[in-house]
């Protein structure tokens, strides 16, 4: 047991994936009904994943939003941190969207050999219905529910009557504090089911799909990190030249301890600390702009997270034939904004907020079992943007602010 946990994670879920490929490859041609029997194993991993989705979203946002500590702070510098990190994340949503619709990599694959139940109902609401429904009439019942858009309108009330409360606010504060870290050590204790899940996932994957499958997942691994690399080549890189006005070089040099550490762990509250020693120590910025800006973005701003939600939605809506509109989009494109709010800067939170996204517009949740298997490779790359980019945001904010020490900022003859 001892040698099962010396290896990372990470390492287990790779070779739970190469054997998973063998096993569904077995399954596919010389034994099709061992594909449906091992997939029990994957359907209780999802479970898992569904069963936190309510959870940590209501401690993790509302937490989140109460960490602003005072709303005196949305000014000047969270006012504008705030903004960018919304523009971001939209920009990256919407990439993902394209990526998908550009490239279809879910197009093509059969996928008549999976049983997927009654097709999902078609959502035939107004708009006047849809703006109603976000409002929950009774919280408890939203979260029975597992109506994901009124708990999270319900959250950000909670935590902003937090702020509001001040002083008097401060123990139910901690109650939430202490349930978001509750919340995200139950999220690594259901980490800890991915490589077993992962085999039997994609072990039945292949095994009813067959090889076709994996081209299709290859595709989604390249999208997603070309993804993440227009997001840093052009949307940050031209932050920092256009709004900053810093040298790019000396940026990237600056911040390459907090990058190397965001993509081995896949963790951005984990990389916070570097994160924060680069930005004061290598490029410049104040301890006070630093210290709030780069600490609310690992709360809140997940850029790659949330250019994949929109890839992961379109990749599942083509490989099981569900038509999304643009309302559908918008959905996706909001749920993807806030929810990423209560996305816990851990490794797999990603898987979670896939699900809570799928099921808002449809998507069914077997599309978890054709990323799950890759999901860690892919979250490296994730966290590394998302680093990226509060290290990005920090520096525009504290340029824009005059909180930037220029003379700091380190040169390539310094490293």
């Amino acid at each position: 047991m001892k040698a099962w946990f010396a290896i990372p994670l990470w390492q287990r879920v790779i070779g739970a994936l190469l054997l998973g490929v063998l096993a569904g490859l077995y399954f596919h041609y010389f034994w099709l009904a061992g594909a449906e029997n091992i997939k029990i194993v994957g359907d209780v991993f999802v479970a898992f994943i569904k069963m936190l989705v309510v959870p940590l979203i209501f401690f993790s946002l509302v937490a989140g939003i109460a960490s602003i500590g005072d709303i005196r702070k949305l000014g000047a510098v969270g006012g504008r941190a705030i903004l960018l990190f919304f523009i971001t994340g939209q920009i990256a949503i919407w990439l993902g969207i394209a990526l998908g619709a550009i490239f279809q990599p879910g197009v093509g694959l059969d996928t008549s050999a999976i049983d997927r139940g009654e097709p999902p109902t078609p959502n035939e609401a107004t708009w006047q219905e849809m703006v109603l429904s976000m409002v929950p009439d009774n919280p408890v019942a939203v979260m029975a529910d597992g109506a994901v858009l009124p708990l999270i309108v319900f959250s950000i009330l909670i935590g902003m009557g937090i702020l509001m409360a001040k002083e008097e606010g401060a123990p139910v504060l901690k109650i939430f504090d202490s349930g978001a870290v509750v919340m995200q050590q139950v999220t690594a204790i259901v980490m800890e089911l991915t490589p077993f899940g992962v085999f039997s996932l994609i072990a039945w994957v292949v095994g009813t799909i067959g090889p076709g499958s994996l081209a299709a997942l290859g595709q989604v691994v390249f999208l997603n990190y070309l993804g993440c690399l227009i997001m840093i080549g052009v949307v940050y890189i031209g932050m920092l030249k256009l709004m900053a006005r810093v040298p790019v070089r000396d940026f990237f040099r600056g911040m390459v301890d907090a990058i190397a550490v965001a993509y081995s762990t896949a963790s951005s509250s984990a990389t916070l600390p570097v994160t924060l020693r680069c930005l004061q120590r290598n490029i410049g910025v104040s301890r006070s702009v630093s210290s709030f800006t780069a600490s609310l973005g690992a709360t809140v701003n997940m850029d790659g997270t949330a250019m994949y939600l929109g890839l992961a939605t379109v990749f599942g809506a083509q490989i099981f034939g569900v038509d999304l509109d643009l309302g559908d989009y918008l959905m996706v494109s909001l749920l993807a904004t806030v929810g990423s709010v209560g996305a816990a800067g851990i490794p797999g939170t990603g898987l979670i907020m896939m699900a809570m996204v799928f099921g808002a517009v449809g998507v069914p949740l077997e599309t978890i079992a054709f990323v799950a298997g890759v999901d860690r490779i892919m979250d490296m790359m994730r966290t590394t943007t998302n680093v990226t980019s509060d290290a990005a945001i920090a520096t525009t904010v504290a340029a824009m602010t005059g909180e930037l020490d220029r003379e700091e900022l380190v040169s390539a003859d310094d490293i």
